[in-house]
């Protein structure tokens, strides 16, 4: 497979899992000093951005895709050890592990591109995480990426993991991350991007148009408009259906579950390890990894099988989470689709979309906050099982869930649809 930039611009960083002090990623303080530091009036975010003299935004410049471009590698054949942190209980690679890895590198891709200025960077979404063929054998394993879209303060990264040494790309990842200034917290403009091959248009156009559709969906999403009258038909005969089965003397078929009945939750407490490096809230792949962890678990329970990751699908980081806070997850499977068997040989079975809502709460229980949600598609081979929605609220998430489903396939047809794919930038 070509590769598009050379091994002279990578810059190496060092996974979550195996974390040095050259990682950077790292922290500059300790938890002690920084809960310090804040509890008498001058956080350490705060005062580091002051003494660089950054209390003015800087000259904004101009970049390519090049500049930001960065790599990780994960030794996994050399290092044993290494490997003993991201395999799962059947020996295959924990993808909530990977997860942790690819939110940490886009963040340093994101401050890469915003020097010199030093902004508070947070991930504002993620636009989609897709697993494009599982791995029968572990190799070693590469993760690559750059910035490939800017707006005034925000920016779209786009990784690729792929296989050494035979560069079979298996996954890839587009982030959202939005800058803000450290003291007003106000949005920070960054170093605006720059094209300069046509490649490289390409993938800065496809981002530009799937940024605008997304604002456009937001305002057209079921909170702000009524379900479409084909939509509200399918959830009205649904619910007949539903009736219908309460009725009968057998009541529900085999493989149909009520979608109040796959809810799954977990509850727990923020403690410092898994902050960031501004000190003061939790590491936006921690959270990842906890919920993609918690979904796959829902899945399993409703399908009563073992699920393949498929995507993540929708990613929304509405609040930060505070070290210390309590974090609640609550999954239930929305969306389900059946795919009997293909032409190609795969197996037939159902396409399971699980959704994690995430709130959180001070210790002392005073103030929630809802702090996103994150949906993700699992496939479970040889099953055939469907959800039913019964009141109104979950007639909703079905409808967001086939949304979902339909928006998530157009996504990688427009990544399909470009002649990049043999580049390190999109692959």
């Amino acid at each position: 497979m070509k590769r598009f930039f050379s091994s002279s611009c990578r810059r190496l960083f060092t996974p979550q899992a195996n974390q040095s002090p050259a990682s950077p990623m790292r922290r500059t303080v300790t938890w002690l000093d920084a809960m310090h530091a804040r509890d008498e009036g001058h956080p350490e975010s705060i005062t580091a951005f002051s003494k660089h003299g950054h209390d003015k935004p800087p000259s904004i410049v101009e970049r390519s895709m090049e500049d930001s471009f960065t790599t990780i590698s994960l030794p996994f054949k050399q290092d044993p050890w290494l490997l003993d942190a991201y395999v799962n209980s059947t020996g295959r690679l924990r993808i909530g592990q990977i997860f942790q890895d690819l939110d940490a590198l886009a963040g340093v891709i994101a401050y890469t591109h915003c020097l010199p200025a030093d902004p508070t960077i947070v991930t504002a979404s993620v636009d989609r995480i897709s697993l494009l063929k599982r791995l029968t054998v572990i190799n070693d394993v590469e993760l690559c990426g750059n910035v490939t879209w800017t707006g005034r303060s925000s920016m779209e990264i786009t990784i690729r993991a792929h296989t050494v040494p035979e560069n079979d790309v298996f996954l890839t990842a587009n982030f959202t991350f939005v800058a803000r200034h450290p003291i007003t917290g106000k949005s920070f403009p960054i170093n605006k991007l720059v094209p300069r091959t046509e490649t490289e248009t390409q993938i800065f156009n496809r981002a530009e148009k799937y940024n605008a559709e997304k604002k456009a969906a937001a305002k057209s999403g079921l909170l702000a408009v009524p379900p479409s009258e084909k939509e509200a038909a399918m959830i009205h005969s649904m619910w007949l259906q539903q009736k219908a089965y309460d009725e009968s003397t057998t009541g529900l078929p085999a493989g149909v579950v009520l979608m109040n009945d796959t809810t799954v939750r977990s509850t727990m407490l923020m403690q410092p390890q898994y902050r960031n490096r501004h000190s003061y809230m939790i590491f936006g792949g921690y959270l990842l990894r906890q919920t993609f962890e918690l979904a796959y678990c829902c899945a399993a329970a409703f399908s009563h099988a073992s699920p393949h990751f498929i995507s993540l699908d929708q990613t929304t980081f509405r609040s930060p989470v505070p070290v210390g806070s309590v974090l609640y997850l609550t999954a239930a499977v929305v969306y389900t689709q059946y795919q009997p068997k293909a032409a190609t040989g795969a197996p037939a079975g159902t396409f399971v979309q699980v959704r994690v809502d995430s709130t959180v709460r001070d210790i002392t229980h005073g103030n929630s906050d809802d702090s996103g949600s994150f949906v993700y598609t699992y496939f479970v081979e040889h099953k055939n099982v469907s959800v039913m929605p019964v009141s109104y609220e979950e007639g909703m998430r079905y409808i967001e869930g086939k949304r979902n489903a339909v928006e998530s396939r157009n996504f990688g047809d427009a990544l399909k649809g470009l002649d990049t794919l043999q580049t390190s930038v999109i692959a």
